[in-house]
């Protein structure tokens, strides 16, 4: 069972079982409980400083978004991340990612750009500090510019609808890719684009930045597979 869990601050607005719920749900895309570990009622309500019932609560909510799997005579496990849905989301978001780079390009502040380009000196930062954490603050907050500069709010609110599911995948290809420099160096090429206003260079720059997440995930993926199968598919 995970250590990094620490005891909630209770609210008097908010049910128990609301506030247990939000902390298992934020350790789940955060990757604190990590696909393919066992959710255990006792241990968990234990770090959590509550009772096991709001934990019950709580675990038989995440199963209904798919966050959770219940095992017949096992028990209840973080649901592991698909093939399929690593295909689904990530094709949404090169879309996504590609159209707000197109719309930037054209429609970015100054101010905006001098930020954008800041906040890629910070993700550079935490590279070589080798913090992870960091490193994936930095990239949501890089692309959130990016949104941002579009001046479109449909666009933006499309994107944040996914932003859990795509932290969950960031989390995963942050934390397990050893070609982080490479991040870096994608991210300067949709800055360029942006800064030179050429927008089919930006979108096909942000398009290609998601398509090697995806690329590499999907390898990673299957390599585990394969490893828990015995290499067979």
């Amino acid at each position: 069972m995970n250590k990094d869990l620490d005891k909630l601050k209770l609210h008097d607005y908010k049910p128990l079982r609301e506030i247990v719920f939000e902390s298992l749900r934020e350790a789940i895309i955060d990757g604190k409980l990590k696909p393919g570990e066992r959710l255990m009622e006792v241990q968990l309500a234990e770090k959590l400083g509550v009772s096991r019932t709001p934990v019950r609560e709580a675990i038989r909510k995440l199963e209904l978004e798919g966050l959770v799997v219940m095992i017949p005579r096992k028990g209840a496990y973080v649901a592991d991340v698909s093939i399929k849905d690593i295909l689904e989301v990530l094709e949404i978001r090169a879309s996504l990612e590609g159209l707000a780079a197109q719309l930037a390009a054209e429609r970015i502040t100054d101010d905006e750009l001098e930020a954008l380009k800041i906040k890629a000196r910070e993700f550079d930062e935490c590279i070589k500090n080798k913090d992870i954490k960091c490193i994936i603050q930095k990239d949501v907050e890089f692309h959130d510019i990016i949104f941002k500069a579009t001046g479109n709010e449909k666009l933006i609110a499309i994107a944040e609808s996914l932003r859990e599911q795509v932290q969950r995948f960031r989390i995963i290809y942050v934390t397990e890719y050893d070609g982080t420099a490479k991040l870096s160096e994608e991210h300067s090429k949709i800055i360029e684009a942006i800064s030179k206003r050429d927008s089919k260079k930006a979108k096909y720059y942000a398009e290609i930045h998601i398509e090697n997440a995806e690329d590499y995930i999907i390898k990673m993926t299957k390599s585990k597979m394969n490893k828990r199968t015995g290499g067979v598919e």
